[in-house]
């Protein structure tokens, strides 16, 4: 399917003139919306499309209106979630801490829009105002960096996956092209997703034949576990098909 339209809707008068009553999927992003194939959040918005889904995108919402955030509606399947192209706590600092004055992929190169750690900071945005959410799957490398126990250098602590921080249901990291399609088909369906390549998601028990990280705890309270996570993590990672499982909690 092959869209009339030059870009994806950001607004509710665009939707209306695509005849919308809501859309299937509302893409969140920390840039302003660039269609370009080199912004990946552009880029899934499009894939999406093409699969024949109703796609918005807002961009830079302001996450202290409700208004803002939801001027599309509530998305039927889920909402998709970003920091941007690039780590916003990179985008708003430098490395010696100081807040940059401009950014890239802001209306007029002033960095005035996009809040620190944007994915957590939209994510309890769309859960406050948007009840009962549709699932929140997150995406792009802030996401995407952070999927499990990891360092943050800005706290100088290690901080659990970024799912339990932000909420949210589930994160698809890498060239997640096929997968989003795949994800979006199966919730439509209400069939099970857990099977997915890409993707990661919070689980009470514990999957069949899966590779055992040094839990979130061990990794907080001992360097060497932390090592032990990361080595483990890399070497696995690129395997296909092959699981890892990290302990948060009861999770």
């Amino acid at each position: 399917m092959t869209s009339a339209f030059r870009f994806l809707p950001s607004t509710p008068e665009e939707m209306r003139q695509r005849g919308w009553r809501e859309p299937d999927v509302v893409l969140v992003t920390g840039d302003a919306y660039i269609d370009h194939p080199e912004i990946g959040v552009a880029l899934v918005g499009r894939i999406l499309e093409a699969a024949g889904l109703r796609v918005g995108i807002i961009g830079q919402p302001d996450i202290s209106c409700p208004d803002d955030l939801l001027r599309l509606g509530r998305p039927r399947l889920f909402w998709g979630v970003t920091g941007g192209a690039v780590d916003s706590m990179v985008a708003n600092y430098t490395a010696v801490g100081r807040r940059r004055r401009l950014d890239d992929f802001t209306p007029g190169g002033r960095n005035d829009r996009r809040p620190d750690r944007a994915v957590i900071a939209y994510c309890n945005a769309i859960r406050r105002f948007c009840r009962p959410s549709p699932p929140i799957v997150l995406g792009g490398i802030e996401a995407g960096l952070r999927r499990i126990a990891h360092y943050d250098w800005w706290r100088n602590e290690i901080r659990r996956s970024i799912l339990f921080d932000a909420r949210a249901d589930f994160l698809l990291y890498g060239m997640a092209d096929q997968t989003v399609v795949a994800l979006a088909k199966r919730l439509a369906d209400n069939r099970p997703v857990a099977d997915l390549p890409g993707l990661c998601f919070k689980a009470k028990e514990r999957p069949a034949e899966a590779v055992d990280l040094p839990s979130f705890a061990a990794c907080r309270q001992d360097p060497a576990a932390f090592e032990r996570m990361f080595l483990l993590f890399s070497r696995y990672a690129e395997w296909p098909g092959r699981r890892m499982v990290q302990a948060h909690g009861d999770w």
